[in-house]
């Protein structure tokens, strides 16, 4: 087909009879579409396929493949861009109008979902899914967590009041906890997992911190140093393998 001269694409609007023509991109001449004729244009159904998902549509006659994506976007939640739509076995593009190629009353369009979107929507979900997980994880670390936390403050309640505590207990408890933080080492996180793991570090890191300064004072109740708390803890004893706990340590030093 031969295609019109740069000094003819000037004009975009031929008149030829009764017929009025447009220069469309690519330099296809159509029919030129009156918005005023096209909303006043007879409507037609069609049926569209999409999966197991079947429905008529009706839009007027005269309307084109990017109206109808538009219209089925309501229907389907995908976005036109989402979009492909096949007549007789071929992909039609947003311009063309449905009765130009054939679309009639009852006429039957495949719809499908792009393969990129389809698969972006797929990692998404995947994600999600991840840290879904990753946060439920987390859950019930910090469900264990609650209750050494509430041990910790007995033991803080006895120590204030004057009560001795057995050495044993401090470091039961400091033990569990570090269980806790290798456990927290073993979830992959990401998003909004990785900030609540990050949560519970600290929160471990605390509690360690309370336990250290308690059996200080425990041990020498008379020591004015023991009313500060000491600028060493026990995390030093600990060799942690994992570099992900030491840099959520370091987030929040």
């Amino acid at each position: 087909m031969k295609r019109l001269s740069s000094s003819k694409r000037v004009v975009s609007n031929e008149v030829k009879g009764d017929i009025e023509w447009e220069l469309r991109p690519g330099g296809m001449l159509v029919q030129k579409r009156n918005m005023a004729d096209a909303a006043s244009a007879p409507m037609i159904k069609i049926k569209v396929s999409h999966g197991s998902y079947h429905r008529d549509i009706a839009v007027p006659a005269q309307s084109t493949f990017g109206d109808l994506k538009r219209v089925l976007a309501q229907e389907t939640g995908l976005e036109p861009k989402e979009q492909r739509l096949l007549f007789q076995g071929k992909e039609k593009d947003d311009e063309e109008c449905l009765h130009m190629v054939g679309v009639k009353d009852m006429s039957k369009v495949v719809l499908l979902e792009d393969p990129a979107s389809k698969e972006r929507k797929l990692v998404e979900m995947n994600s999600n899914q991840s840290v879904l997980k990753a946060c439920e994880e987390v859950a019930k670390v910090r469900s264990e967590v609650d209750k050494l936390s509430e041990k910790v403050i007995a033991v803080e309640a006895n120590v204030r009041a004057g009560t001795k505590v057995a050495e044993n207990e401090f470091l039961v408890l400091t033990e569990l906890l570090m269980v806790q933080l290798l456990q927290l080492d073993t979830i992959e996180a990401d998003g909004e997992a990785k900030v609540q793991r990050r949560v519970e570090v600290r929160r471990v890191q605390g509690l360690v911190d309370t336990l250290d300064h308690l059996k200080a004072r425990n041990s020498n109740p008379f020591s004015s140093s023991c009313n500060a708390v000491p600028t060493s803890t026990k995390w030093e004893a600990f060799e942690l393998s994992s570099t992900r706990i030491t840099q959520d340590w370091e987030v929040f030093d």
